[in-house]
């Protein structure tokens, strides 16, 4: 799982909200020093966050194909369908995510650095290095992903029988808008025939 710190959201927001900012005043030495070990620290932080960009439309294009895959592809062919629309995103991403990661560090003092010399006093900037530079920081920040999971699962199991039931009704509800065959769902029972479209 692709994990985003605070302080990621923070850095790639600042990206998308520079471009469209005016021009700041050029940083002072001292403060460029600081904004360059910021921007080291944050490396790994700016190269996830522009592969997250390349992932986007993964996500969508996921989703169209198993759609596609369920309702279109012979059953025998399935399997196969699949393998090969998993070896074109997996050949999207390895091609695009270097593009985008290596572009992100190129723009990032331009970017985020920026934004974070117009923001920030020079006294804030040796606060901020610091704090990412704690041994502290980066052991809360390498905890992210597995809090972040105990939330998660913890929540799943706290809500499923309040929230299925309103996925199931909602997925029913769009497939009978759309004229759309749904199979029964595992609470309505297997004896209710699939729904069919309606002709006019």
């Amino acid at each position: 799982m692709l994990k985003k710190s605070l302080v990621a959201l923070a850095l790639g927001g600042a990206l998308i909200a520079h471009a469209q900012a005016p021009s700041t005043p050029a940083a002072s030495p001292a403060k460029k020093a600081l904004i360059a070990r910021i921007l080291k620290d944050q490396q790994p932080a700016i190269e996830g966050f522009a592969r997250n960009l390349v992932l986007q439309p993964v996500q969508d294009v996921t989703a169209d194909a198993r759609n596609v895959l369920a309702t279109r592809v012979p059953k025998d062919k399935q399997d196969e369908v699949a393998k090969g629309v998993q070896a074109d995103l997996k050949k999207y991403i390895d091609e695009a995510a270097p593009i985008a990661q290596r572009q992100a560090v190129k723009i990032a003092p331009a970017t985020v650095g920026a934004v974070l010399n117009d923001k920030f006093s020079e006294d804030e900037l040796r606060q901020l290095a610091a704090m990412l530079e704690s041994p502290i920081y980066s052991k809360y920040e390498g905890l992210l992903g597995e809090m972040n999971s105990a939330l998660a699962n913890k929540l799943v199991a706290d809500t499923r029988a309040q929230i299925e039931p309103k996925v199931h009704t909602m997925e029913e509800s769009v497939a009978k808008r759309l004229g759309i065959t749904t199979s029964p769902t595992p609470e309505s029972g297997a004896a209710r025939p699939p729904a069919k479209p309606t002709s006019r």
